[in-house]
């Protein structure tokens, strides 16, 4: 395979770093897919303890002959700076969308790329933002969402918390009683708030509750229903994330009787769709921590749907 050093947003305030994968041993225009990181801060390998998801696909759809392009994350790349800009504060548009959009162009603008074949895959929340990247600039072939949700992040958030919550220790429990519930208790009412007052709430890290506010209005809903475009949804089975018995189950009553709609539920796979080691959502840190990497079978299905779309 070819691996190539690349700049995101080039000239802009805020480059990253990033890699275009090519097959080796390409002949003409390949497809290619523009990788889209899960929340928090992650290099272009998405790393996470000793896993490196976007790695793995990645270099594995390579061995298919489809490129990719992955990258820094804004929020990884550059934190502080994303931080002391008043003008600007950090939204998904921000940290996520406007990324991906300038990916999809970088690809869609060389010659060894297809560009009528340009997807998007999205990790966690990259799924939940896929269909909005699309139909706000980037203009995919299909739309990949992998441990994705159709729910709101605050949802999600408040999910989490609460099973976190449930499986700590009585006394840790006791201690964390008070803080989580501070949490959670700012997102009363939240899109009755004005933008300019959901500025002034912060939740924690940086972020404010207009970060939630502007990503959950409109909801995923609405996007899913405005594209026509193919989609492969993909959900590990014990994943402690995004549930396979909620969120999987939420796509597909949303996108029944989509015939250009393909799910794929993997047995025993977690988050980062290598196999699950504990299961448990507070041993997450320990269960990122056993080095593993994407089995075949995952890049086999990416590929062969890819393969299926542009035929």
């Amino acid at each position: 395979m070819i691996k190539e050093n690349i700049i995101i947003g080039e000239g802009t305030r805020y480059p990253m770093k990033g890699m275009i994968t090519l097959p080796a041993d390409a002949t003409g225009p390949v497809p290619a897919v523009v990788l889209v990181h899960g929340s928090g801060s992650s290099n272009m390998d998405e790393k996470v303890g000793k896993l490196t998801p976007f790695k793995d696909i990645a270099e594995g759809l390579a061995h298919h002959g489809i490129a990719s392009i992955r990258y820094d994350k804004r929020s990884y790349a550059h934190p502080l700076r994303m931080l002391t800009d008043k003008k600007h504060p950090v939204t998904a548009k921000i940290e996520t969308i406007d990324d991906a959009i300038l990916a999809a162009e970088m690809l869609k603008n060389d010659p060894r790329i297809d560009s009528e074949a340009v997807f998007i895959i999205g990790h966690s929340m990259g799924g939940i933002l896929a269909p909005r990247i699309d139909l706000e600039g980037g203009d995919f072939r299909g739309i990949i969402i992998m441990a994705g949700t159709p729910r709101r992040l605050e949802d999600i958030m408040a999910d989490q918390l609460d099973e976190v919550f449930s499986q700590l220790s009585p006394l840790m429990r006791k201690l964390s009683e008070k803080k989580v519930k501070k949490i959670l208790d700012k997102f009363q009412g939240m899109y009755e708030l004005s933008d300019e007052e959901a500025k002034k709430i912060k939740i924690g890290n940086g972020t404010t509750l207009y970060y939630f506010k502007e990503m959950g209005q409109p909801p995923v809903s609405y996007y899913l229903e405005k594209t026509d475009k193919p989609m492969l949804i993909m959900q590990g089975e014990k994943d402690f994330q995004a549930k396979a018995d909620k969120d999987f189950a939420i796509y597909k009553e949303l996108l029944a009787g989509r015939n250009n709609v393909t799910f794929r539920l993997y047995e025993n796979l977690n988050h980062a769709f290598v196999d699950s080691v504990y299961g448990l959502i507070s041993k997450a840190k320990q269960e990122y921590n056993v080095e593993q990497h994407i089995g075949e079978n995952v890049i086999a299905d990416i590929a062969n749907w890819i393969k299926t779309v542009i035929e």
